[in-house]
């Protein structure tokens, strides 16, 4: 008798939600039909946002929805997510945010005050980072077609001229950083969709990161090599990326990875990698060996960033490839998330 292992198909007829998970599929939908579809430059770098050459300077582009279920969480709402989200893309391009557009999709049936407390959410969001929002877009569904309220938002900034930070710059050597503990989006998302209950209270990170890189910039400048938030597809998701991006290989310390006792816990009682689990208020910079020192202090000088740490490097060997050292011994891969751990989480 011939026994046959059955290997997940790659081919998909619909949609489904893995696709906008951030991990594998999503990165098979990207690169099958996006990319050759409007095959540019800009595009082709694959980053958090477009970094476009202008009269002399240079400006970062990016855009994103948000269709984030249940609409409030603890630590935000779906308001302050969509320009920490929005504002965070400009910042790993190392951009200096400028304006904002904001869109909103309404389902017919939202109470007026629900969206009145998300636009203020909105306001206090862009006060906070003095970036403006200077035009917008508002649409109405019929009840059902909705699920309250999506968001849209695009965003606009400014790269110094001596800077290019970008997944390509990564080269072996490079100090990994990532600037705190990770996982608590996803599981404060899940508390509450979930009605689960621990002994602390789970919060978002959800946090606008241009402060803290404007920090790092500075006492990094040309040596900061690339950026990027851990969003969808967690800390796994945007590594492997990078490693695939720059061809080369990454190596983590696993006892090195800052995780909340709380978050472990809850991630060990529900089964869940904390490496996989969405964040909306961290990112990892992969900085040349000698100004990592610089950036990691210039990073645990700003609230959002104090429990930095240095959590890997980078390497020639296996490129494309993340791996972990294990703290009792050994390693393993860490992939690329195969499907969808928790969907509409951002």
């Amino acid at each position: 008798m011939n026994f046959v292992c059955p290997v997940p198909s790659e081919a998909y007829e619909t949609v489904t939600l893995a696709h906008g998970g951030g991990g594998k599929v999503t990165h098979r939908l990207i690169q099958s039909l996006l990319v050759p579809a409007f095959d540019n430059p800009a595009l082709a770098a694959l980053h958090d946002g477009a970094v476009l050459p202008w009269d002399g300077e240079q400006l970062a582009f990016t855009t994103d929805s948000y269709v984030v279920r249940p609409r409030f969480f603890p630590g935000g709402n779906i308001g302050n997510l969509a320009v920490h989200g929005t504002v965070n893309d400009l910042a790993m391009c190392g951009a200096r945010p400028v304006a904002l557009s904001l869109a909103f999709i309404l389902e017919e049936g939202l109470p007026i005050a629900e969206l009145r407390t998300i636009v203020e959410s909105v306001r206090d969001a862009c006060a906070l980072l003095d970036v403006p929002v200077v035009t917008g877009d508002t649409k109405v569904v019929e009840r059902g077609h909705g699920d309250g309220v999506f968001i849209n938002t695009s965003g606009v900034g400014v790269v110094a001229r001596n800077l290019e930070i970008a997944p390509q710059r990564v080269r072996p050597g490079d100090v990994v950083i990532l600037s705190g503990p990770i996982a608590e989006h996803g599981v404060a998302i899940l508390s509450v969709r979930e009605g689960l209950e621990f002994e602390t209270r789970i919060e978002s990170d959800t946090a606008p990161l241009w402060p803290v890189v404007e920090r790092v910039l500075a006492a990094g400048g040309w040596d900061v090599h690339a950026l990027r938030d851990a969003t969808r597809g967690g800390v796994a998701s945007a590594l492997n990326e990078i490693a695939e991006a720059s061809s080369t290989g990454i190596v983590l310390d696993g006892a090195a990875i800052p995780v909340k006792d709380e978050v472990r816990g809850a991630c060990e009682l529900l089964g869940l990698d904390p490496l996989y689990i969405a964040n909306e208020g961290r990112f990892v910079a992969f900085v040349a060996p000698e100004r990592a020192g610089r950036v990691l202090a210039a990073m645990r000088s700003e609230p959002v960033a104090r429990e930095a740490r240095v959590v890997g490097r980078v390497v020639n060997e296996h490129p494309g490839t993340v791996r972990m050292n294990l703290a009792f011994g050994g390693s393993r891969v860490v992939d690329m998330l195969s499907g969808e751990q928790l969907p509409r989480i951002c």
